[in-house]
């Protein structure tokens, strides 16, 4: 039977319309499914979806190097997240799923996502004077303490000197410059744990605990070294940490911390320093400046490493890597890869380009 040649044109096109709108609402469903961030359960911590290297179209074969590269720079844990399952997740160097390690200045990123949620639940004011909450707490006139606010102690450019160490008693805490003219690397910015406990009437581990910690099912403490405070936990709970912030603070469902404070805290905070955020490094900048210097480097802070990426990054190569573009986070603790070291080293640019090859 022939079909009139308007009713056939009619009926190919419905046809390939048909199918074309089939073939994507498929695709849209795949893509939603594949995009779609998986959470490990708050229960248990041994529970913890995984994927293969070769379901994600990664290099097996590079796999080796970089994990022989790892463990012969010091390493003790290294975790891949993609899309919140583990890839790659190796213990070596006499370390284990169950052992503790610190943070180091990683740990900082806690204090600044603990702030954010002090804001969010209207406990403080980052635009506030720190002296609000603690009352006289340099050796600066009150005229320049007053300078300082909440969002100074995050940004890095409090004004004070960063030269006399890591004491944070008033005594100490001497004005060399006005508030957010001067980027320095100072453990002031601890001083946000004392506003934070004093806002929410509670310690700042108490704080801690209820607001993030139990939240995202993390384990771990916060221990007393000197005149620093410093987080200690296993792995995957610096995993976890580093999964609720690549969801912009959303913990499967419930928002842990605002997306705006945390879209805040990964971009350029200040004048000062490009890489920097609220107690965040950024990648991808044109210049950046390192801990102890006031020099200025021209280039992106970690070069093998994608522009879009931002640190969490402690003393001795604590480092949580967050990759919006890759739907990455990457966990590395361990002793110092080759000499002490305060956030970053070679070691980070020439481990990433041994990840390259493994995820390109």
């Amino acid at each position: 039977m022939k079909f009139p040649l308007s009713i056939l044109t009619l009926f190919l096109l419905f046809y390939t319309i048909s199918c074309s709108s089939d073939e994507a609402t498929t695709s849209e469903v795949e893509e939603t499914t594949n995009s779609t961030l998986y959470f490990p359960p708050l229960d248990s911590s041994d529970t913890w979806e995984t994927t293969s290297l070769a379901t994600i179209n990664w290099n097996e074969t590079e796999l080796e190097n970089l994990l022989e590269y790892l463990e012969e720079k010091n390493t003790k844990s290294f975790i891949i997240l993609y899309n919140g399952k583990i890839v790659v997740e190796e213990y070596m160097n006499e370390h284990n799923a169950s052992s503790n390690w610190y943070w180091a200045s990683a740990g900082k990123t806690l204090t600044s996502t603990v702030s954010g949620i002090a804001q969010d639940e209207g406990l403080l004011n980052l635009d506030n004077k720190v002296s609000d909450y603690l009352g006289t707490w340099t050796s600066a006139s009150t005229e320049q303490e007053d300078l300082i606010t909440c969002r100074n102690l995050l940004q890095m450019d409090s004004g004070l000197d960063d030269t006399t160490g890591d004491d944070v008693s008033a005594s100490n805490l001497n004005y060399l410059a006005d508030a957010g003219t001067r980027w320095a690397y100072h453990n002031v910015y601890v001083k946000m744990q004392d506003v934070i406990a004093t806002a929410s009437n509670q310690t700042w581990s108490e704080y801690f605990n209820s607001s993030l910690k139990e939240k995202i099912g993390m384990s771990g403490a916060w221990i007393s070294l000197d005149d620093l405070n410093v987080y200690w936990s296993n792995t995957r709970s610096m995993a976890r940490f580093g999964l609720l912030i690549a969801a912009n603070g959303n913990w499967d469902g419930t928002q842990i911390v605002s997306e705006n404070f945390l879209t805040e805290a990964t971009n350029t905070s200040q004048d000062s320093n490009e890489a920097y955020g609220y107690l965040w490094w950024l990648n991808g900048k044109s210049t950046y400046h390192l801990p102890s210097t006031q020099y200025e480097f021209t280039g992106s802070l970690i070069p093998n490493a994608p522009d879009d990426m931002y640190a969490a990054l402690g003393k001795n190569d604590q480092k949580i890597y967050i990759i919006p573009s890759k739907d990455l986070v990457i966990v590395r603790m361990g002793e110092a890869a080759d000499s002490s070291n305060f956030a970053l080293s070679d070691f980070d640019n020439d481990l990433w380009e041994k990840i390259n090859a493994v995820i390109d």
